[in-house]
């Protein structure tokens, strides 16, 4: 029996998921109650972003036939994977952060119920900033994230904890580091 936390993360393109994961990750390095897991992703390993483990896409497809991974998901033409082992760490009474999906929340809770579920949200203009700095997308597929962004903020679930990201990546990543280590009020 699982007695254990799972800490789903979520939060729009540009809300800064990832530099928060990577900052509650560097705060809590060693920490004894808390693990941090890594996403399967068929995506290059030179890809920027998070540190995750790179496979093929026959190498995803034969690790989800054999019943390798807790949650999968596609996105973005992409394949993403959360591994079996999180079952072994959640046994082991830690809090396992993961970084999730809004679409796959749903089916998380599902295989995982009692997940707790983090919300990143950021101000409409500092996302829009954020979005059209990094100069990946067009203006309409920027408007397109931030309608889903909106959207995303209206949700209203039982257990959400939403972590705003509107100044410093130290500011809300201390907030995420407290609600991690059971100080967050």
């Amino acid at each position: 029996m699982e007695n254990g936390t799972l800490v789903y993360v979520m939060g729009a393109s540009g809300a800064g998921k990832d530099s928060l994961l990577q900052y509650a990750r560097q705060q809590l390095d060693g920490h004894p109650g808390v693990v941090f897991a890594h996403r399967y992703i068929t995506r290059p390993p030179e890809a920027a972003g998070e540190n995750h483990v790179a496979l093929s896409l026959a190498e995803f497809q034969l690790r989800l036939a054999k019943g390798l991974f807790v949650l999968n998901w596609e996105s973005h033409h992409l394949c993403y994977g959360i591994g079996i082992e999180v079952r072994t760490w959640l046994n082991a009474g830690l809090t396992v952060v993961v970084n999730g999906s809004r679409e796959y929340l749903p089916e998380a809770r599902r295989r995982i119920p009692g997940l707790c579920p983090v919300l990143i949200e950021v101000d409409r203009t500092i996302l829009r900033d954020r979005l059209v700095k990094r100069g990946r997308e067009t203006e309409a597929a920027i408007d397109e994230r931030l309608q889903r962004a909106a959207a995303l903020s209206a949700i209203d679930l039982p257990g959400l904890v939403r972590i705003p990201n509107n100044t410093t990546v130290q500011e809300a990543g201390d907030q995420f580091t407290a609600y991690l280590t059971g100080q967050f009020d």
